[in-house]
């Protein structure tokens, strides 16, 4: 029998977008691993790229290993398995990063030494999830992308268009800023778009 394919569902179009400035820097992650049993924990402690095994985010929670992550590997702390020295900032500030509690905690690690350097003399790590992460909430070593436009009837262009008048919100005063990224909430999905190499309206702008 031939076999069947179910059509996908297609989302609403009108529902909530978020819009971010798109930060120039590499793609970074913290993950907090919470093992089912105790052996698991026990060969996440043999494990190389395991930075460590701590305490919850909270007393009486389960014991949490410890990774970070590029966007194509796991990192180490040494000076070839590193990634801009993200992994060495991540154990530098267990304590606090401990307060994103276990998963995956997707970033953006930007600053000095890496692409666009925004004029900063040190390195910074911003969380991609605004929809769980604020100045309020975010851990004390965090930043957060900038929201530039939310709800159903956003404008990119707006959206482009006050990034290029005004500069960076990430790094204020900083007139080179990259783009944006679009996240749509129904399809659970992002778009990127960049003032260069993007084609369009904004190429070379």
């Amino acid at each position: 029998m031939y076999p069947f394919e179910e059509f996908p569902k297609i989302p609403r179009l009108k529902r909530e977008v978020v819009i971010t400035e798109k930060v120039d820097g590499t793609n970074a992650q913290v993950a907090w691993y919470v093992p089912e049993v105790e052996d698991s924990l026990e060969n996440a402690k043999s494990d190389p790229y395991c930075l460590g095994v701590f305490p919850g985010p909270s007393d009486g929670d389960s014991a949490m290993a410890l990774y970070a992550g590029s966007r194509t590997r796991w990192l180490d702390a040494s000076s070839k398995g590193d990634n801009f020295g993200f992994a060495k900032w991540v154990l530098a500030n267990v304590e606090e990063l401990r307060k994103l509690g276990p998963g995956r905690h997707f970033g953006e690690w930007y600053g000095l030494g890496i692409q666009r350097n925004y004029g900063l003399q040190e390195k910074r790590f911003a969380l991609f999830n605004v929809g769980r992460w604020t100045a309020e909430t975010k851990p004390a070593c965090c930043d957060v992308v900038p929201i530039l436009s939310r709800g159903e009837d956003v404008s990119v262009d707006i959206a482009m268009g006050y990034l290029r008048e005004h500069g960076s919100f990430i790094a204020p005063g900083f007139m080179n800023p990259e783009g944006v990224v679009v996240f749509h909430s129904a399809s659970r999905q992002m778009y990127k778009l960049t003032f260069k190499d993007d084609g369009g309206k904004w190429r070379g702008a």
